[in-house]
């Protein structure tokens, strides 16, 4: 009779395929013989878990900096193209004409002096 009780606890330390089916292989058993595996596991999906948040995080926040520098580029444009037409020569006429300067445009296009 001792030969068979050490069979039957020999076999309960193991993984059989008939416990495996029957749902036993979880039991209460298993996790005080396992428990640091267990916490390990654990811990590793909880690292993966932060881990994949604070790359979403991080991509989002990278996405909006990337509207905002296209924002600013387009601010740039913009801002050149006034600059850009507030120094033609149309508009200084016009703001000669409306300063009162005594100021005007010259009719003759420019020539270079050139030395003998």
């Amino acid at each position: 009779m001792s030969d068979n009780k050490n069979k039957s606890t020999a076999t309960v330390g193991r993984i059989t395929g008939k416990g495996f089916l029957q749902g036993r292989i979880f039991s209460l058993e298993f996790f005080k013989r396992n428990w640091v595996y267990v916490v390990f596991v654990m811990a590793m999906a909880l690292a993966y878990i932060g881990n994949k948040f604070a790359c979403q995080s991080s991509i989002q926040e990278l996405i909006a900096l990337k509207t905002d520098l296209a924002n600013a580029q387009t601010d740039l444009v913009k801002a050149s193209a006034d600059y850009n037409s507030m120094i033609r020569e149309s508009e200084m006429v016009k703001r000669m004409r409306s300063r009162n300067l005594g100021l005007t445009a010259p009719l003759d296009p420019p020539y270079e002096l050139k030395s003998k």
